[in-house]
C-alpha cells in the first residue's frame, strides 16, 4: 500500500497535501534528531491525530520510507570524498564509515524500521531502504569497469559479503551486543568490510 498523497488542486485536496506535508515533516524532523520514532509522536509534532496520520501512511515504516528517502542522497554525492579514488578498498572504507554515520544520526528511525519489517520479510523490499546496495556498487564500480579486475561471480558474491557488514544491523550487533562505543563500532565495521575487500582481490582467490 503506497502512502495517499492528494493530487487535485482543490480546496479539500489543497488542505489535504498541507495534513501529508505536515506529517512528513513532522517525520523528517524526528528522524532528524536521531531518537525513537513513534506513529503518536509524529502525530503529535504534526499537530493532527494519530487516526489521521494512519489515514496518509498506512504504518509507521511506510512513512519512515517516505520521509527517509526524501533525505537520501545518491550513492555518488555519498562518496565524493572518494570520487577521484579507483582504490576499491579505500571506495569500500568510505561507503562503510558514511552508511553507519548516517546510521548512528538516525538510529531512531532505523531500528523503528526494523522492528516494523523483521516479521514482515515480503514487505522489506519496499519498506526498507536499499541505500547500502547502491554505495556498494558505486564503491565496487572500478572493478566491474575494469575487464579482467574480478571476475563476475567474485564480484558479485563480494557485494553479497559486504551487503553483511555494511548494514545498520552489523553496527547494532557491535553497539548493543558487544558493547562497544559508536566510533569502536564504526571502525570495527570498516576494518571488516575492508578486509573482505582485500581477500576478495588478493590473487588466488576463489570465485
Amino acid at each position: 500500500m503506497t502512502p495517499q498523497q492528494p493530487q487535485q488542486p482543490t480546496g479539500r485536496a489543497n488542505q489535504k497535501q498541507r495534513t501529508y506535508n505536515a506529517i512528513l515533516q513532522a517525520a523528517a524532523e524526528l528522524i532528524r534528531g536521531g531518537r525513537e520514532v513513534t506513529m503518536p509522536e509524529i502525530a503529535k509534532a504534526a499537530l493532527v491525530s494519530e487516526a489521521t496520520a494512519y489515514r496518509y501512511f498506512p504504518d509507521l515504516a511506510t512513512l519512515l520510507r517516505t520521509a527517509m528517502d526524501e533525505q537520501r542522497p545518491d550513492p555518488a554525492e555519498a562518496l565524493a570524498s572518494v570520487a577521484g579514488s579507483s582504490d576499491p578498498v579505500e571506495r569500500v572504507a568510505a561507503a562503510t564509515e558514511y552508511l553507519l554515520r548516517r546510521v548512528l544520526d538516525y538510529q531512531g528511525a532505523v531500528r523503528a524500521t526494523i522492528a516494523a519489517t523483521i516479521t514482515r520479510p515480503a514487505d522489506v523490499a519496499t519498506l526498507r531502504p536499499g541505500m547500502r546496495f547502491g554505495l556498494i556498487e558505486h564503491a565496487l564500480a572500478p572493478l566491474a569497469d575494469t575487464p579482467g579486475a574480478l571476475a563476475p561471480a567474485a564480484l558479485e558474491q563480494l557485494e553479497r559479503d559486504l551487503a553483511v557488514v555494511v548494514s545498520a544491523e552489523a553496527l547494532f550487533v557491535l553497539t548493543d551486543l558487544c558493547g562497544l562505543g559508536p566510533d569502536e563500532a564504526v571502525a570495527s565495521a570498516v576494518h571488516t568490510a575492508t578486509a573482505l575487500t582485500r581477500a576478495a582481490l588478493a590473487p588466488g582467490s576463489a570465485p
